[in-house]
């Protein structure tokens, strides 16, 4: 069995096109049977109903509809912890991650070199410029500071083997990035190459600064260079303070000079005061995931689904 797992948000507008696109391709996958897997997060239009109207017409859709708007993240949480297939599978509802692309990325599975197949895009097309370039900046940043490989222009949308499905739900940190996480895990990847797809309706819930501050949770969960970068500057500072204060001394000793200059030194102290500020607010992001970690709060509360043996709080 293969499960495929789709979070949705707001999508009765792609759910009518994606749904004969599942249908097409495990036509064309027969030999394997497959589970739909619907994550409805937290909804606030038609989304719910035509889910459960493609529940009571297909017996392989299955959906799990949130309480509220838990996130994405904790969508594909959820869908890892109640899959039943031997393969799982991650994609987008808008279409952006072409179903059609599975029969390919099962011969690659199935070929028994790989345990995941994983996609990236080779193009941006249709996505504003500035978000490409702050994309390809995350990606080489993110590989240089953390010890997790990020392909450029990676997706969600891989196909894996149920082992790796089973690890991924294992970890059950509360902030979770799960493109860091997947390469967290390990196991043998095949990035699978193709063109970018525009959304087929609708608009898309990521805008540039939800998408930036995804970025920031990324680099936050998977690397400590930004704490050692506060703590450099402290150092560096202290001693170009350090090397100051012996200047002035020097000076005063050697011409008698009056210390002037109090508007540079009100310029300077600025200065220092926004570098320390800046540093207290990495440690603060820091402290922020440890403390929603402790809290220990679920990952999402179901309040509405058709599948069984659910645990309704993760």
């Amino acid at each position: 069995m293969i499960s495929l797992i789709i979070p949705c948000y707001n999508e009765e507008q792609t759910l009518p096109i994606l749904y004969p696109e599942l249908c097409r391709v495990a036509e064309e996958i027969a030999e394997h049977t497959f589970e739909f897997l619907f994550v409805n997060d937290g909804s606030r239009d038609g989304t719910l109903a035509i889910l459960r109207d493609l529940a009571a017409k297909d017996e392989r859709v299955k959906y799990l509809s949130f309480s509220r708007n838990f996130g994405k993240e904790a969508a594909m949480y959820a869908g890892f912890c109640n899959v039943r297939g031997d393969y799982a599978a991650v994609m987008d509802a808008d279409m952006q991650d072409p179903p059609g692309l599975l029969k390919d990325m099962l011969a690659y599975l199935e070929s028994g070199e790989y345990d995941s197949v994983a996609t990236r895009r080779v193009t941006r097309k249709g996505e504003p410029p500035i978000r490409s370039l702050f994309a390809r900046i995350f990606y080489k940043l993110m590989n240089r500071i953390t010890d997790v490989d990020l392909v450029d222009g990676a997706r969600d949308f891989r196909l894996m083997k149920r082992e790796m499905c089973d690890a991924l739900a294992a970890i059950g940190e509360y902030n979770r990035f799960s493109k860091g996480i997947f390469g967290w895990v390990g196991y043998r990847t095949y990035w699978y190459p193709y063109e970018n797809v525009e959304r087929a309706a609708g608009e898309t819930k990521w805008s540039f600064w939800k998408l930036l501050k995804y970025s920031l949770d990324g680099i936050v969960s998977f690397s400590q260079v930004p704490l050692a970068l506060a703590s450099y500057s402290g150092l560096f500072f202290t001693f170009l303070s350090f090397v100051a204060i012996c200047f002035i001394v020097v000076r005063k000793w050697i011409y008698g000079d009056p210390v002037a200059g109090w508007p540079s030194l009100a310029c300077i102290v600025t200065f220092i005061g926004g570098i320390q500020l800046f540093c207290i607010g990495i440690m603060g992001q820091y402290l922020a995931k440890v403390y929603m970690e402790v809290k220990r709060r679920p990952h999402y509360i179901i309040s509405e689904t058709n599948k069984e043996d659910v645990r309704k709080i993760q």
